[in-house]
């Protein structure tokens, strides 16, 4: 008598849903886009950035130097809140933290897995605008998330030669092939589209 079989069968239909969904499944990047979590102090980049046309190296000084951006210290809040608005109930948060040496619990709102690099002082030093990973920050009253920030949407800004002014030449330089056929550089922001190149190698950010 031959043995029964120990698995049962699944129909062909059935197998290939399986397969279509594990499929799609893996082609997902989770994303936070669009995430603007309340903050214990109410500031408005939009204020800050936008109307007072205040630099973002200004706060976020680490940012041309280092891997981080960086959180601004409290005490650079009171450079100008010493005397502008310096009564104002968010204003007094920050110098209430800044006397009793309390840190402001600020909530992340860009968080990258742990087995990615991402160095700033890299992009800062190539023209790279805040913009284009933070969107369109001086419009922001409370920031979010503009950018998926998958791995998907890095490598795009890796292939690609930018038509933005600041970032083209960058780009466009680092971006191979950096010569047309007859020898000559690419003028900025023509070099074609590269689907492999040293910006695109995966130890640029997986180290």
């Amino acid at each position: 008598m031959q043995q029964a079989d120990r698995f049962p069968r699944i129909p062909p239909a059935a197998r290939a849903a399986a397969l279509l969904s594990t499929l799609a499944l893996s082609a997902c990047e989770p994303t936070n886009q669009g995430y603007a979590p309340d903050q214990p102090v109410v500031y408005s980049h939009a204020v800050h950035a936008g109307s007072m046309k205040i630099p973002c190296q200004y706060c976020h000084v680490a940012a041309e130097q280092s891997r981080f951006a960086g959180i601004p210290p409290a005490q650079v809040c009171l450079n100008c809140h010493a005397q502008v608005q310096k009564d104002h109930p968010e204003v007094l948060k920050v110098k209430r933290a800044v006397e009793t040496g309390t840190p402001i619990r600020w909530v992340r709102v860009h968080r990258l897995p742990d087995f990615v690099t991402f160095d700033h002082s890299a992009h800062v030093a190539r023209g790279v605008a805040c913009q284009t990973c933070h969107g369109p920050v001086e419009t922001m009253g409370r920031v979010e998330q503009f950018a998926p920030l998958t791995m998907g949407w890095c490598l795009d800004c890796h292939r690609r030669s930018w038509p933005a002014a600041r970032e083209r030449e960058a780009v466009a330089l680092l971006n191979a092939p950096s010569k047309g056929p007859d020898g000559q550089p690419y003028p900025p922001g023509e070099a074609p589209e590269t689907r492999a190149n040293r910006l695109t190698d995966c130890a640029v950010c997986h180290h």
